[in-house]
């Protein structure tokens, strides 16, 4: 199922308040997370950060020890948000393949959890950095066996299950990838389809019902 474009979470302002020098740690890492976003890994440094924020290049030091420590933390916070909602949905409680697939969705509707942009800048870091792309490598093997293990649970044998999850999944971050825009409504109006063809089964009314609902509450009305 295609996403919504809005999911993406507005990046979050890293400006220290007026009036007040000091800065805190989230600080630090939401201004470098939005840079990594933005502009790539290699414009996250330590001066221009701390130009963006107002405050003194020493001031870096509180929290972190180094560039390396702040690009670790953002390592952590990427895997932490992506990979661990994606494991959460898919091992939520669910009455049908078809509802335990929307579950795995909703990360992608919902912007308070995966974090689409970070998720791709994390990839072209990876590019360039073979440690970067052993951490890929190992969150797209803890997601898909999350999401083989959600269908295994709901019938399917191991290879199948892997199988569907192969697709689900790819299909997931490719359609990221290809940058696709389309209303949500068109969205939504196709989930019927991408559900049979993602389970193999026709989903219950009643799920389609809450997810389409779900879905234009999370991604508007357009």
């Amino acid at each position: 199922m295609e996403s919504a474009s809005k999911a993406i979470a507005a990046p979050v302002s890293a400006k220290p308040r007026q009036g007040n020098p000091k800065v805190s740690r989230e600080d630090w890492l939401a201004a470098a997370r939005n840079t990594l976003v933005s502009e790539g890994v290699g414009e996250v440094k330590i001066l221009a950060l701390s130009t963006e924020l107002g405050v003194a290049r020493s001031s870096f030091y509180w929290y972190f020890k180094s560039r390396a420590d702040l690009l670790d933390a953002l390592l952590r916070e990427w895997e932490a948000r992506n990979t661990d909602c994606i494991v959460e949905k898919c091992a939520a409680p669910a009455d049908s393949i078809a509802e335990a697939v929307c579950r795995f969705f909703e990360c992608f509707f919902d912007p308070r959890l995966f974090d689409q942009g970070l998720d791709f800048a994390v990839r072209e870091w990876a590019r360039r950095d073979p440690a970067v792309r052993a951490k890929i490598d190992a969150a797209d093997r803890v997601r898909l066996s999350a999401l083989t293990d959600m269908f295994e649970r709901h019938g399917f044998a191991p290879y199948e299950a892997e199988i569907r999850a192969r697709i689900v999944y790819y299909m997931q971050l490719g359609y990221h990838a290809l940058e696709v825009k389309e209303p949500m409504r068109a969205r939504v109006d196709r989930l019927e389809g991408y559900l049979k063809g993602f389970t193999g089964a026709t989903p219950d009314p009643g799920v389609l019902s809450w997810f389409r609902a779900r879905a234009m509450e999370l991604g508007g009305s357009d």
